[in-house]
């Protein structure tokens, strides 16, 4: 039975998925709220990603119609309970982009780990910075650093990472993969809480194989007739980013917020 997704309506494209989800909205409009610290950034970036990681699976990955035992099985053992569940067998590698990506694919990695068995679970990790020109634009990104646990063939491979604003980390990161790690992923899919049309122009154009799923697309920088639209009907004038390349509305620079670290 396939999974029925709640989604606003958008141009983007099919692999494109804006949850309309009011949970998740509010949990995220709270972590935007520049009344919001720590401990609770880092608690509500837990819930939302153990929300969102639920609906991507729900949609993505396989299941298997299964007869399992329960504690009744013994007295009636001609009823045993038939259900569709996750394919446990599933290879799966979530991929840390750190800084701001650090906990939500810990988050991802744990959860994932009490769903299927553990051995087909992994967790890479990607040092990536933005690069910056004298007026604080975003020109690309530096990948300092890797620690790829293997192949990826037939893995479905998630990025969490929770703001996608100009799209060159993803892009980097997806290049990387699949430039210099051996096999063929199952599937590439982001995880992302906030997304700009920006973003979602760069990276849909740079991998067409990425299925993205984010809470929001943030273009609060288009115009009052832009906004009036559906999402993506005017996508070469829809703008979310500010000239320093932040999302706007938003909710400044996460990784800054969740480390307490504003470098």
């Amino acid at each position: 039975m396939k999974y029925l997704l709640s989604e606003i309506e958008h141009k983007y494209g099919p692999n494109v998925h804006i949850l309309e989800n009011p949970c998740l909205s509010s949990w995220l409009a709270k972590l935007c709220s520049p009344e919001t610290f720590q401990p609770s950034i880092n608690a509500l970036v837990t819930s939302l990603y153990s929300a969102m990681l639920t609906t991507v699976m729900n949609a993505e990955f396989p299941r298997r119609h299964r007869r399992l035992a329960t504690r009744m099985t013994a007295m009636h053992p001609e009823s045993p309970l038939e259900a569709d569940v996750f394919d446990v067998d599933q290879r799966v590698i979530t991929v840390n982009l750190a800084r701001a990506g650090t906990l939500p694919s810990h988050v991802c990695y744990d959860l994932l780990n009490h769903l299927l068995h553990p051995a087909g679970v992994r967790q890479d990790h990607i040092l990536a910075s933005r690069t910056t020109n004298a007026s604080d634009q975003v020109t690309g990104t530096s990948l300092g650093g890797a620690k790829i646990g293997g192949d990826i063939e037939n893995a479905i491979v998630l990025f969490p990472d929770p703001m996608g604003a100009t799209g060159n980390t993803i892009v980097s990161a997806l290049d990387h993969y699949k430039r210099n790690v051996d096999g063929i992923a199952q599937k590439l899919l982001a995880l992302h809480l906030i997304v700009t049309p920006e973003y979602l122009k760069t990276v849909t154009q740079a991998h067409p194989d990425l299925v993205i799923y984010a809470v929001r697309v943030d273009r609060g920088l288009s115009s009052t007739e832009v906004l009036r639209s559906v999402p993506g009907t005017h996508w070469a004038q829809e703008r979310g980013l500010n000239d320093k390349h932040y999302i706007v509305p938003g909710g400044g620079g996460f990784g800054e917020i969740m480390n307490n670290s504003f470098v």
